[in-house]
């Protein structure tokens, strides 16, 4: 094994390690969002959920003593004092929040800008308390300043609360809905108290009476259905209990008689206060006992989820670990085998290296080259196979086709690699073992070269091609056909057509260029005959390029003046690598030996629709063929969208 083996086997190990650590990663990530966002519930629960349910419950009696000192017209009370004390302590713990920085809720940034929102609400209730003592505010302004701090304090719970959906994070709404239908009650018994209290029920407090009668009965009902079993049994319980239902008989008292004179009578202080105190106390036990049981029944799955979790994250990472450090122990191992002393020895049987021989380091530096434009191969190969289900799947017309110009450029690419790799003397990775039709080779070289909308293809070849001459005949053609487009006027075409000879099929490339006179003719056809071994004369790559790939496959390049003035390239490829089919094409099929993709046919090319597309190679309809043995002088266009051609 050779120091170029030993990179090679690290290289692959290295990606390897890669990809093995990238699914890792992802793996990880996806078990632990969950524990993640669970322990984020939590968390909020902890810190600000046990907060914002007093301070709601201390809101809603400060409003309903608020508005019973207003109505009837008193000083403040120390029972008012009571509950303004109560709202600040609970308001503090929310002040505590915001000003903390968990590292478990680091994601919960709306929860806290949504709990920000509510403390400078809360800064603000010291005005609506002042302008009460002073007896600057009204009964109905009173009580909504005091609704929408609840409102602000209720919308703290946002979805981050549920963001692990599971039956913890349904039953934490149905107990949100059932807090907030309660919150309708304690509105509707703020406005009776204050009425009670004022001995008068006027028709802004009939309305909103009976407004908050009908949605609280809604909410409540539907709050129930979400309830788990247990927590729906118990709101039964309470539906049918005989505070619930003097509830209900006051409340269908008061809006029955809300359209008489005295819309309270019946109805006294004592009476409503046992039936909405009884009710929302066992309301507020409804809410607290269903929380409570949701997360019990909720642990053992949290438990499996926190255990899942640590075998994945924790078990992976060692499973990664122990590989890694195998891999490095057996790239250890290579190199010491290379570099111990039996490997540096000199063997003493190989004869000494002439005089004049290149130096070791010179084979090295190829090598390395070699291996660097072999992984480039590998890499436009991937690159081309996404190119080519990126294109399948696009719908849009301008988006492919910049998929179809950037697929270009990219073949192009692939073609300097592949030429590169030749010219070095190696052999590139695509290879085929079965005979290709030989105008799928064609159109195949045609798919290599800039301006490829100028080429001309004759529609009928009837020879395939033998499967290890194909990629350098393709390379072959590319270069004769580069080469008539660059040496002819932007506005003449190339064609491409085959022609049978005696010993063999020959493929013709012509141009309608000036032409050359006959000391460059001459030039070019012995440097296709006999190319220098040193490397390409100066300005004469692209012939010496394409006499090492005829050399290579066997073929014979030569050119001459053609009929029109330009010039013609002529491909002489021998029996050998030729055979004539029936059908002008060989059956579908013929994979490479490598996962490299084919020479593009019509079946992996777009049609002419979009813009910007690459052409489609349509065989069009027409004769059955020519005489035998020579192709059509009838050619096909490969079209392009005119907005390509203006672009090219």
């Amino acid at each position: 094994m050779t120091h170029s083996d030993v990179r090679l086997i690290r290289t692959r190990l290295a990606v390897l390690a890669a990809v093995l650590i990238t699914l890792w990663s992802y793996a990880a990530y996806v078990s632990s969002q969950d524990a993640v966002d669970l322990l984020r519930v939590r968390a909020l629960a902890d810190t600000l959920g046990q907060p914002i349910d007093r301070l709601i419950l201390s809101l809603q009696t400060e409003r309903r003593i608020t508005a019973e000192t207003i109505a009837g017209a008193g000083g403040t009370t120390p029972e008012l004092v009571g509950a303004r004390d109560a709202t600040d302590r609970a308001a503090a713990e929310i002040r505590e929040f915001t000003k903390g920085r968990d590292l478990r809720l680091l994601t919960a940034g709306a929860v806290r800008d949504r709990a920000g929102e509510l403390v400078r609400r809360l800064d603000g209730l010291g005005t609506t308390r002042s302008r009460m003592d002073t007896g600057r505010l009204g009964l109905a302004a009173a009580i909504d300043g005091y609704d929408e701090v609840v409102d602000v304090a209720f919308r703290v719970y946002g979805p981050e609360w549920g963001a692990y959906e599971s039956g913890l994070a349904a039953d934490t709404r149905a107990v949100i809905a059932l807090a907030r239908a309660r919150e309708l009650l304690a509105r509707e018994d703020t406005v009776v108290s204050a009425a009670l209290t004022g001995a008068r029920l006027g028709a802004d407090e009939r309305r909103r009476l009976t407004a908050l009668v009908g949605v609280q009965r809604y909410a409540n009902a539907e709050a129930a259905a979400g309830l788990p079993s247990d927590g729906r049994a118990e709101q039964q319980r309470l539906a049918t209990s005989p505070a619930f239902t003097a509830l209900l008989a006051l409340e269908d008292r008061l809006l029955l008689q809300s359209g008489t004179g005295n819309a309270l009578a019946g109805v006294t202080v004592g009476d409503w206060r046992a039936a909405a105190d009884t009710t929302l106390g066992a309301l507020q036990t409804l809410v607290t006992g269903t929380a409570r049981s949701s997360v019990e029944r909720a642990t053992p799955g949290a438990a499996v989820l926190i255990a899942r979790t640590g075998a994945v994250v924790g078990l992976g990472l060692i499973v990664v670990l122990v590989l890694l450090l195998s891999w490095a122990g057996t790239i250890r191992r290579l190199t010491e085998e290379l570099t111990g002393p039996k490997a540096a020895a000199p063997a003493p049987q190989d004869p000494p290296a002439p005089p004049d021989a290149a130096p070791s380091g010179g084979a090295a530096e190829r090598e390395l080259f070699l291996g660097l434009t072999r992984r480039n191969q590998v890499l436009l190969r991937d690159q081309l196979s996404v190119l080519d289900l990126m294109q399948r799947r696009e719908r849009s017309t301008e988006e492919t086709g910049e998929l179809f110009q950037l697929d270009h450029l990219t073949t192009r690419v692939r073609r300097n690699v592949e030429k590169l790799i030749t010219l070095a003397g190696a052999t590139p990775a695509r290879r085929w073992r079965r005979p290709v039709p030989l105008l799928d080779v064609a159109r195949g070289a045609v798919a290599e070269v800039p301006d490829y909308h100028r080429v001309l293809i004759a529609p009928h070849w009837p020879w395939s091609l033998a499967g290890p001459a194909v990629t350098d005949v393709i390379h072959l053609l590319a270069e004769l056909i580069e080469n008539a487009l660059v040496f002819s006027g932007a506005d003449t075409t190339v064609r491409v057509s085959g022609e049978h000879r005696p010993q063999g099929c020959a493929v013709v490339v012509v141009d309608d260029g000036p032409g050359l006179d006959a000391a460059t003719l001459a030039e070019a056809n012995h440097l296709f005959g006999n190319p220098p071994p040193d490397g390409p004369p100066a300005g004469r790559t692209g012939w010496y390029a394409a006499a090492v790939l005829a050399g290579r496959c066997g073929a014979h390049v030569s050119l001459r003046p053609s009929r029109r003035g330009g010039t013609a390239a002529i491909v002489l490829l021998p029996a050998r690598l030729v055979t004539v089919t029936d059908t002008g094409r060989a059956p579908a099929g013929a994979p490479p030996d490598t996962p490299y993709p084919p020479a593009r046919t019509d079946t992996d090319l777009p049609g002419p629709s979009g813009d910007g597309a690459l052409p489609t190679r349509v065989r069009q309809p027409g004769p059955i063929g020519p005489e035998h043995g020579r192709t059509s002088l009838d050619t096909v266009e490969m079209p392009v969208a005119r907005t390509a051609r203006r672009h090219q």
